[in-house]
């Protein structure tokens, strides 16, 4: 069993900033990639921002330049420094990790996710 527990979701002004963390806890073998999702309400799951194992990142063009995705591989950890946040950033944002784990006698990688954190940007 692996679990992804996101935290650091809260009510923020717009203009203000916010960190998201993430730690896989479990049996697993290893973490490879990691990314950050987000849905707000009505609308589809859309990608954030991810980064490899070697810390390679990809960011959506809406948070381009004003988040910051990154990686602590000793703790099994991802972040997500998010600044200059607008109200269209309000969603809840999900954790996503390829994870190397046991299935039966064999090794495979899995696409884990967390429950999810608030983020709601309002004045």
């Amino acid at each position: 069993q692996v679990q992804l527990v996101e935290s650091g979701g809260e009510l923020v002004q717009p203009g203000g900033s916010l960190r998201l963390s993430c730690t896989v806890s479990g049996r697993f073998f290893s973490v490879n990639a990691m990314g950050w999702y987000r849905q707000a309400p009505g609308k589809q799951r859309e990608l954030v921002a991810t980064i490899s194992s070697s810390g390679s990142t990809t960011y959506s063009d809406s948070v381009k330049g004003r988040f910051t995705i990154s990686r602590d591989n000793a703790k099994n950890s991802v972040y997500l420094e998010m600044n200059s946040l607008k109200p269209e950033d309000t969603a809840v944002y999900y954790c996503n990790a390829n994870v190397l784990r046991p299935s039966g006698s064999i090794r495979r990688t899995y696409d884990d996710w967390g429950k999810g954190t608030q983020v709601t940007v309002s004045s």
